[in-house]
């Protein structure tokens, strides 16, 4: 029998076209053990393949997986699309020399949806090349629900070719041309895109490792320089496609490079999955919260301040019910609330490690004056010491924690802070509320002993839980990062802290997945990701438990056996940003925020200028509950207030005219509802104060 091993370097994603190592993760964490003779003996007979339920099947060797399909079931073989051999995805035409487990992967199967993709892009590159010649293909990769491929081209696409280039793309699926792999001499391939002008796949040649070997994959008589893998023919590809807009990237992303055109797509399954991706596409522009922050009057961003949001009075209230509820369950928890410098010496984040690592990310400036003689431009002397606006409280956290003597009498010692942090995010990649260069975090920092690791972990966990389903998020989902191939600390404390995330997991009984190498550079983390009202998911709070820190920032205290000790650091947010959180819970609700969060609660609106004194009177009693309140009597029909501060996402409207100011009742309409209730003041007033309770 022959034991396979896996390869060192595992490709975890798969391209059209090659980035070199860019594309490709180390599995630094488990090194592949060097074969055996008996395991590295060609000269076997049979090797063993395990099926999914355990079963096991011996084949020759050379035995390809579509041949293993066919031995299993003809249907099988043909719903096929590719195997999985040890984890990896292959092609089904790909020998298997070596025992392995083995999976066939059908089309309705959710790892053929990145192979639809994947092949979609090819499918794509062969249609523009087809219609529009002398366009050059570069680089097509997956992306999150599709994915979008590169072109070079003298005239720009326009969203007026997709027509055109959809029509093709299906007759190229119709055709059901085979994907064939080859391994071509790295000269002859070079040559071969040479000669056919594809100058962009020659560099992305001459820059692969010599030890590489150079795939290409024909569908008929169209290539292109490929990783793979592939599933059988186009025809897999279906016809649940879309492209969808386009855009103008760099040429590997590099400014002083040639500027390209990416177009990109969707691709899915089936019809039903295109459509309903499409119409959560539709829903979430309706839900932008840059769209109804503008008509709610919440917050405004402008070029003077990228990255940094103006607060409208409206939008604050939001913010401050928040944090005032987040404070509330905090401090309910064990935390103490902090307040850490904004500008800190880069020898604190030298020491953290964080220099190294998001340099190029932090607001830098020099710790010596300029010469003002000379405006200001040229320093006295040269700086030896750089300040940075903090992007992250971690540090600062640790410099609290080592004032004094600690004891392990004070240990877990909790500490908050709504620290504002500030990162230089390309400009790029500004989104309204969602990326921000300037943003507050809910961040806080748990120093414990080792053996209160576990009960720490639980009760963040519990309290995580809990604070999403106040904010009306349920059934998170929690995955645990590892181990990164760059990181600080050695292994045994790695084992031991992603042993202390799991071990919290397992006592709660909370189902989660694994993401390999995805934790922060100095510890694993849990991170927690909620879905919105339209099925999108989104990342939020994160726990990360650290060994490295406190001995990077020479963190200790005094244990029981009156020796020094290293505290275990937990880095945890359960909101995160919370501009970022805001513009959640705003595209969650479509700016229909739950009463203790709305900007204004309540409008009184009168009828006729008769009710005028007594609509005042309501309103100063609502605003003496406490209550966020607007008086409105304006000498408009009251269909046409209505309609205003229904559009402004006003959860409560109390209508008064001659009547209800002489019965002292108010007419209640309710957002959404076109039906309206009539009450007594005074228990109209306690209802709406009971509404407007926050949760906790």
């Amino acid at each position: 029998m022959i034991a396979l091993c896996l390869p060192e370097t595992l490709e975890i994603r798969c391209f059209s076209g090659y980035k070199g190592q860019l594309f490709k993760r180390h599995n630094s964490s488990k090194k592949s053990k060097p074969m055996t003779n008996a395991a590295t003996a060609m000269t076997a007979d049979q090797i063993t393949l395990t099926l999914p339920d355990g079963a096991t099947r011996t084949y020759a060797p050379g035995t390809t997986g579509m041949q293993v399909a066919e031995s299993i079931a003809k249907s099988l073989a043909k719903a096929s699309v590719a195997i999985k051999i040890d984890g990896e995805i292959c092609d089904l035409s790909l020998p298997i020399n070596k025992d392995a487990r083995i999976a066939i992967i059908r089309r309705d199967d959710d790892d053929a949806l990145e192979l639809i993709r994947h092949d979609a892009a090819h499918v794509l590159a062969e249609a523009v090349q087809t219609l529009f010649p002398g366009t050059q293909v570069t680089i097509g990769p997956t992306i999150e629900n599709g994915f979008y491929y590169d072109f070079a081209r003298d005239e720009p696409f326009s969203p007026e070719d997709f027509a055109a280039i959809e029509k093709k793309m299906k007759e190229i699926v119709a055709a059901g041309k085979p994907f064939t792999r080859e391994v071509w001499d790295r000269q002859k391939a070079i040559e071969t895109f040479k000669a056919k002008g594809e100058t962009f796949k020659v560099e992305l040649i001459q820059d692969l490792p010599g030890t590489e070997d150079i795939k290409i994959y024909k569908q008929g008589d169209w290539f292109d320089l490929c990783r793979g893998p592939h599933m059988k023919t186009t025809a897999d590809v279906g016809t649940s496609f879309k492209l969808m807009k386009v855009a103008g990237a760099y040429w590997r992303g590099d400014s002083s490079r040639q500027m390209l055109t990416r177009i990109y797509a969707t691709a899915w399954r089936n019809d039903k999955e295109l459509q309903d991706y499409l119409t959560q596409i539709e829903e979430a522009e309706k839900r932008d919260h840059r769209k109804i922050g503008k008509e709610m009057d919440l917050f405004h961003l402008q070029d003077e301040a990228q990255g940094s949001i103006f607060w409208h009075p409206k939008g604050y209230s939001i913010w401050l019910a928040l944090e005032a509820y987040m404070r509330r369950r905090q401090t309910d928890g064990g935390y103490v609330e902090v307040k850490t410098p904004q500008l800190m010496d880069s020898r604190f984040w030298e020491a953290s490690g964080h220099w190294g690592k998001y340099r190029d990310n932090m607001f830098v400036v020099p710790d010596v004056v300029p010469n003002t003689e000379d405006g200001g431009k040229v320093f006295k002397e040269e700086p030896k010491h750089f300040m940075a606006l903090k992007p992250m409280n971690c540090p600062a956290h640790v410099q609290i924690f080592k004032q004094g003597i600690r004891s392990y009498r004070d240990l877990p010692l909790r500490l908050a802070e709504f620290g504002c942090c500030h990162r230089n995010e390309a400009h790029g990649a500004l989104h309204g509320l969602m990326r921000v260069r300037q943003f507050t975090q809910d961040d806080a920092h748990i120093f414990c002993r080792e053996d209160q690791i576990l009960s720490e972990c639980i009760k963040f966990c519990k309290l995580t839980e809990a604070v999403y389903k106040d904010l009306g998020f349920e059934g998170t989902i929690v995955k645990l990062e590892t181990r990164p191939e760059k990181r600080v600390g050695s292994d045994d404390l790695w084992d031991k802290a992603e042993a202390g995330l799991m071990d919290a997991l397992k006592e709660l009984g909370m189902k989660y997945e694994i993401a390999p190498g995805d934790g922060a550079f100095y510890g694993p983390k849990l991170a927690f990701i909620v879905r919105d009202a339209i099925g999108r998911e989104w990342g939020c709070a994160t726990l990360q438990l650290d060994f490295n820190l406190p001995e990077r920032l020479d963190a200790n205290y005094i244990g029981e056996d009156g020796g020094k000790h290293r505290p275990v650091m937990l880095h945890r947010a359960i909101l995160g940003s919370i501009e970022r959180f805001i513009g959640i819970l705003i595209e969650n609700y479509a700016g229909k925020l739950p009463t203790w969060l709305a900007p204004v609660q309540c409008v009184v609106a009168t009828i006729t200028s008769e009710a005028d004194t007594y609509a005042k009177e309501v309103f100063e009693a609502l605003q003496a509950r406490g209550l966020r309140v607007e008086l409105d009597v304006r000498n408009e029909k009251i269909n046409y207030k209505v309609r205003e501060h229904s559009l402004a996402k006003v959860p409560y409207m109390f209508v008064v005219g001659a009547r209800e100011a002489a019965e002292k009742t108010v007419a209640i309409r309710t957002l959404g509802s076109q039906d309206q209730q009539f009450k007594p003041l005074d228990q109209a007033l306690a209802d709406l104060a009971n509404a407007a309770n926050p949760p906790y």
